[in-house]
Parts: structure tokens; C-alpha cells; sequence
């Protein structure tokens, strides 16, 4: 199995105290930054661009985990990567859920030298994509509905995580199984027991203390 990795969302900072919260994030054992970015059409929200990506590289070695929660990802790619991002993960459904589509796209994102990331909507099936196992290095599981933090962990999203953790060992694969949504101390140990090894975490980390709470997911 993979390492345990923490990737705090920074969607869940308080940004009147980002210098100081982002330091606390360098000096704790996360390894990964998590941006959501929201166009506001593919979900009903709206976040932030590549600019604030930007800002923090200068001042974080962190990895920079980004998820594109946009109807157009594509579009973005080059002004993500330019900012600093290490790894792109892109929606399924961005792209009508076509396989060949989404090969193309993960091509463009290494070809840019970034990682690349799937996921997919809770209502969408995840068998329909095993092909592009071997061609990711994160598969992204949502256990919330995308597009606001905050929401309840969906205990029945672990049967992705399940099949994916299957489909590793079948395979001979080191893909990264993450999760992203309502993550706690508690749903944790159920994440990484299912067969997660890469947590998102939001309103636990920095409701609860960074270093603190970053440590005691890591227990």
C-alpha cells in the first residue's frame, strides 16, 4: 500500500489568516495542498483561479493537488500548470463520461509534466473507466456531492474505493486512491481500511487545529 497522505483543502482556509495558516500547513506533516476550483456551472459555486494557486507556491513546497470542477478544464490546463500545479484531476463528466476523450486529456496533462487525476461524480458508475487505470496516478473518489464543503460523508462511495483497491492489486498498478468529502477522525479509518491512501480534508483541519488534527488523521 501506498503512503498515507493528507491533502488539506485550501478551500476551507481562513484566507484573513492565509500567511499564518499556510505556514502551519508547512510545518505539519501534510505533503499535498488540495484545490477545488468551481467554475460555476458545472457545479453551483464559485472558487478560485489558477492567481491563487500561484500565491501559495511561493510560499509552499507542498504538492499542489488540483481538482477541476469545470465544464471546460481543458481550457485552463496551460494557466494551472504555469502557477505550479503537480497533478490535474479532471471530472468524468466534464468530458460526456467518453473514454477516448478523457485519454486524450490525461495525454495533454502529462505531456504538460503534470500528474494526472480522475473522478467522478457519487452517481456516476466507475467500472465504465477501468481502461484508464493504467494511465492516471490518482483516482479521486467524491464521498460529498461536488461543489461545496462542509457536506456529510457517503458511506456507500467505499465500493469505488473497494474496486479500485481490486483493480491495483489485480493489475499490478500504484495509482493513488484518494478521497474527498466530509473526512474526519472518524471516516478516516474507514477511507484508508477501504483502501485509501491520499485524504482530503477541509473543516477538520482547519476547524479543529492544523497540526493537530493532520496528525491525529494520520493515526
Amino acid at each position: 500500500m501506498n503512503e498515507i497522505i493528507i491533502a488539506p483543502s485550501v478551500l476551507s482556509m481562513d484566507f484573513s489568516k492565509m500567511q499564518e495558516q499556510t505556514k502551519e500547513l508547512n510545518e505539519s506533516k501534510a505533503k499535498w495542498l488540495h484545490f477545488d476550483v468551481m467554475d460555476g456551472h458545472f457545479v453551483k459555486n464559485l472558487t478560485f483561479g489558477a492567481y491563487i494557486l500561484n500565491g501559495f507556491k511561493k510560499t509552499s513546497d507542498l504538492y499542489m493537488d488540483v481538482h477541476l470542477m469545470m465544464t471546460n478544464p481543458m481550457d485552463y490546463i496551460e494557466d494551472f500548470k504555469n502557477a505550479g500545479a503537480n497533478q490535474i484531476t479532471i471530472h468524468t463528466e466534464s468530458f460526456s463520461n467518453d473514454v477516448s476523450k478523457l485519454s486524450e486529456a490525461i495525454k495533454t496533462i502529462h505531456d504538460m509534466g503534470m500528474d494526472a487525476g480522475l473522478t467522478l461524480k457519487p452517481s456516476t458508475a466507475i467500472e465504465p473507466f477501468e481502461c484508464l487505470l493504467t494511465e492516471i496516478e490518482t483516482f479521486l473518489v467524491m464521498s460529498v456531492e461536488p461543489g461545496f464543503g462542509g457536506q456529510s460523508f457517503m458511506e456507500d462511495q467505499l465500493q469505488k474505493v473497494q474496486w479500485l483497491k481490486k483493480k491495483r492489486e489485480e493489475k499490478g498498478l500504484s495509482y493513488r486512491i484518494e478521497i474527498d468529502g466530509g473526512i474526519n477522525d472518524k471516516t478516516a479509518i474507514k477511507a484508508i481500511e477501504s483502501g485509501c491512501d491520499t485524504l482530503v480534508a477541509g473543516s477538520y483541519v482547519f476547524k479543529n487545529g492544523i497540526k493537530q488534527s493532520i496528525e491525529g488523521l494520520l493515526k
